[in-house]
């Protein structure tokens, strides 16, 4: 399974960026999608999470109001639209693939490469 994230780039604050995640295949041990963000010299967090099937959805709270994960399962392709940031929002997004709907990151098998989400002040 691979995973490829883009949408990333600079933004001022207040704007918005959709992030996408494709992912080549399903299986079984990829039946959700998640995105995490790592900022500058801080731990990576748990941002959202999707399954490909049964409307399983998470947020991490602090992500909740702002940010909208969806799923088109035509395109194998995870959504993470991203409004009114914030200059904290400033990190490498990154999408992965667990079994289920997780928020720890030890349950995702599969990671993506990673996409820059810049928000300026």
């Amino acid at each position: 399974v691979q995973l490829q994230a883009s949408g990333g780039g600079l933004v001022q604050a207040g704007g918005s960026l959709r992030l996408s995640c494709v992912q080549s295949r399903r299986t079984a041990s990829s039946a959700a999608i998640g995105w995490f963000r790592q900022a500058p010299g801080k731990e990576r967090e748990f941002v959202a999470a999707i399954t490909w099937s049964g409307g399983g959805i998470d947020y991490a709270d602090s992500m909740k109001g702002r940010f909208t994960i969806s799923r088109d399962n035509a395109k194998n392709t995870v959504y993470l639209q991203m409004n009114n940031l914030k200059p904290e929002d400033t990190a490498v997004y990154h999408c992965a693939a667990a079994s289920g709907l997780y928020y720890v990151e030890r349950a995702y098998n599969y990671w993506g490469q990673g996409t820059l989400v810049t928000v300026s002040s």
